[in-house]
């Protein structure tokens, strides 16, 4: 059980160097230590059998990115509670879901026990996974795993290796600009602070000067390199727009800057070649 001591503790917030080992460190401790209350503040939001790519609200069962996905192996990436996973076994998929955090696995454990829906649990680093070359038809992450690791790169090239000819691969985070703007969802959040181009993470850290929680940045043009590199076509990049109606925040989410500019970029891409 999570103690008070084993909780992180941050002091101060900054941009700065964060090594992958520092940010894999920090990143498990904070989702074991919060993922009880992650859930508690969000869980309605994600539902326990709910595919939602994004604050947009924009569900897998209306934009259908992952494309059919009967009888499909099929990988989640950064699963948090495999919310997402457990609604693809109604789809008829066969799910296998993947986090960095045990805490978070546990909250998945939790929600499958209430929903009789039970879906293999993996904890993993997504730079490195612990599947054979070709074991899935389908991959996905929806803001998991993406912006929290050192090297992205090293993930998409990771999604390749583990699909099969075909493959589709289809990651959701925080849209790139976003990056400018304080995280604020109010005026304050509509004035651009940041470079653009500035790749320094985002670093919360303890009186130890030790990160307790890392996101790294990368840009439009940053992420479409990676993709390509690792084998993949970029089939289309989805900027959902804000709902009318839609009046939650979530972080830096809000009905006021989701009427100006986007706040989340989805990218679906496949590996060459022919699903068997």
């Amino acid at each position: 059980m999570m103690t008070e001591d084993d909780r992180p503790h941050p002091v101060g917030v900054a941009r700065r160097s964060a090594s992958v080992t520092e940010t894999v460190r920090a990143n498990r401790r904070w989702w074991d230590a919060l993922a009880g209350e992650y859930h508690a503040e969000y869980g309605d939001f994600l539902g326990e059998a709910d595919f939602v790519w994004c604050p947009e609200r924009l569900r897998e069962e209306d934009a259908r990115l992952l494309g059919d996905v009967r009888g499909c192996h099929v990988l989640e990436v950064g699963c948090g509670s495999a919310m997402c996973s457990r609604w693809l076994v109604g789809q008829g998929a066969r799910p296998v879901a993947t986090d960095l955090s045990s805490g978070m696995l546990a909250q998945g454990r939790a929600s499958a026990a209430r929903t009789e829906i039970h879906v293999p649990l993996v904890q993993a680093d997504a730079e490195r996974l612990p599947f054979a070359d070709r074991s899935f038809d389908i991959a996905f992450t929806a803001f998991g795993a993406v912006p929290f690791v050192a090297d992205s790169a090293r993930v998409m090239r990771e999604a390749a290796r583990v699909l099969r000819p075909g493959g589709r691969w289809v990651f959701s985070t925080t849209h790139p600009m976003r990056w400018c703007f304080p995280y604020d969802p109010g005026p304050d959040g509509l004035t651009a602070r940041m470079p653009y181009w500035d790749r320094t993470p985002y670093v919360e850290f303890d009186e130890h000067e030790e990160p307790t929680y890392v996101e790294h940045h990368r840009t439009f043009g940053d992420r479409v390199r990676e993709i390509v590199a690792a084998g993949f076509r970029l089939v289309d990049v989805v900027e959902p727009e804000w709902p009318a109606g839609l009046t939650d925040e979530w972080g830096q989410w809000s009905p006021l800057l989701g009427a100006i500019f986007p706040g989340t970029s989805i990218y679906v891409c496949e590996l060459p070649g022919e699903r068997p």
